[in-house]
């Protein structure tokens, strides 16, 4: 059996089972919801990111572009998130990279869609195509799909943009980057990623499913833009917020049922 076969194996596999764990069930805490992945009360306990950077998506605390995105230009053009990374977003991203529950691949995509389609209309202009952050083949053999790919080919925002998997390939494997400085996290990535397919003149964004410090990203879009690309976006479900941001964001997070004054004044900023 070649690895496209294995590949095709493991996925009708997958799939056979995400059927059986969409149910009707809330895939957060299993309270009986017919309708969507996540019951209502879940959904309010996901973290937003409160006034994002429209280049980095950290939180800015209200400008436009945050401090760090001032002092000096990013190889990527704007970062769109769904959330930001912590509890319980955290856990539903391991469940599906780490448990192959690709429902949630589904609602990332969907909630992924409406983070996109609330920015348009702004002076930037959209992307033409979209490509997934690939998996090396063996991260890819051992994992059995990439949860990039799973979220990008589910997006809703297809209208003017082509997903293609052609265009970007993994050619060497790296260590895991949990615990890596960001100049570590640099040199990790160092020649492991091809353009592979002509992309001058195109207007491209990058899916994934976290973006922590922002390393593996910045490598790609820096390659994109060096074979001729006149824009990067990155569309990621969830940010991770530096260190020094932590405890700011806890106050953001759409927790508790009984929110203090101050987060009901984030929720509201949040959802604007």
């Amino acid at each position: 059996m070649n690895l496209i076969d294995e590949f095709s194996t493991a996925l009708a596999r997958l799939r056979a089972g995400a059927r059986r764990l969409a149910g009707s069930h809330c895939l957060l805490c299993n309270a009986g919801h017919p309708r969507r992945a996540l019951c209502e009360n879940c959904e309010e306990t996901l973290p937003c990111i409160l006034r994002p950077c429209v280049v980095c998506a950290l939180s800015t605390g209200g400008t436009g572009v945050c401090a760090v995105c001032l002092e000096g230009p990013r190889p990527y053009d704007r970062t769109i998130a769904a959330w930001r990374y912590g509890a319980p977003v955290d856990r539903l991203i391991r469940d599906l990279k780490f448990k192959a529950r690709l429902p949630l691949a589904d609602y990332f995509g969907l909630r992924l869609s409406e983070a996109v389609e609330s920015m348009q209309g702004t002076d930037h202009d959209p992307p033409d195509l979209i490509v997934a952050v690939p998996l090396s083949t063996a991260r890819l053999r051992q994992r059995g799909f990439n949860q990039a790919h799973e979220v990008a080919r589910r997006l809703r925002v297809a209208r003017h943009a082509e997903y293609r998997t052609d265009l970007l390939q993994r050619v060497r494997d790296t260590p895991a980057q949990v615990g890596l400085s960001a100049a570590a996290r640099q040199a990790n990535l160092r020649d492991a990623f091809k353009v592979a397919r002509p992309v001058s003149g195109r207007r491209l964004a990058l899916v994934d499913d976290v973006m922590t410090t922002g390393a593996t990203l910045s490598e790609i879009a820096r390659m994109l833009k060096h074979a001729g690309a006149i824009s990067v976006d990155n569309w990621v479900v969830a940010r991770a917020e530096r260190p020094a941001d932590r405890s700011r964001a806890g106050t953001v997070s759409r927790q508790g049922p009984n929110p203090s004054s101050r987060q009901q004044e984030d929720r509201a900023a949040c959802s604007k």
